[in-house]
C-alpha cells in the first residue's frame, strides 16, 4: 500500500543537489524529476540536472559527480524507472544500478539517493511517478535534504 508523500518543509542552507534522471520512460521519469527539483528548490537548495539515456547509464554519471563536485554535493538523487517484461533483462539492470549506486555513496561519502524503480507494469509507474500524493521524486527530494542535514551534523 503506497503511503501519502509528507509535504512538511524541510529548510536548508545552502546545499548543492545533482539529480541524474533517466530518458528512457519519460514521462515517469520526468513527473519524478520535476517533483524531486521543486522540493529542492523549496527548500533553499541548488539543484544541478543530468539526463542520461536510461537507468543502467546512471551510476556512472552519480559516480563522476561524487568524485569531481565543487564544492562537494549535498546529495545526488537517481530517478529511473524500469519496467519488467517478458524476459529477466529489467531485473539485471536493477541489481547491477542497485549495486553501484550503494558503493558509489560509501567510496565517495556523498548521500547517493536511490529512486530508480523497478516496477511490475505502467499502473505501478503511474502510481508512483504521476501521483502527487505518492510521488517517489518528492520523497527522494526528502530523503536527500534530510541525509544532507545529517551529514553536515557529523
Amino acid at each position: 500500500m503506497l503511503k501519502p508523500v509528507n509535504t512538511k518543509k524541510i529548510h536548508l542552507t545552502g546545499g548543492t543537489f545533482a539529480i541524474v534522471a533517466s530518458k528512457y520512460n519519460a514521462r515517469y521519469v520526468d513527473a519524478m524529476l520535476r517533483a524531486a527539483k521543486a522540493e529542492i528548490i523549496r527548500a533553499g537548495g541548488q539543484v544541478q540536472v543530468v539526463r542520461v539515456p536510461g537507468a543502467y547509464e546512471i551510476p556512472v554519471v552519480a559516480a563522476r559527480l561524487a568524485r569531481t563536485s565543487s564544492p562537494k554535493l549535498s546529495g545526488i538523487i537517481c530517478l529511473g524507472v524500469i519496467l519488467r517484461g517478458a524476459t529477466t533483462h529489467a531485473q539485471h539492470i536493477g541489481e547491477a544500478v542497485s549495486t553501484a549506486l550503494v558503493q558509489i555513496q560509501i567510496e565517495h561519502e556523498v548521500p547517493v539517493i536511490h529512486e530508480v524503480l523497478l516496477l511490475e507494469n505502467e499502473q505501478q509507474a503511474r502510481e508512483r511517478c504521476l501521483d502527487q500524493k505518492h510521488n517517489r521524486g518528492t520523497e527522494a527530494a526528502q530523503t536527500a535534504l534530510a541525509m544532507a542535514r545529517v551529514m553536515q551534523d557529523l
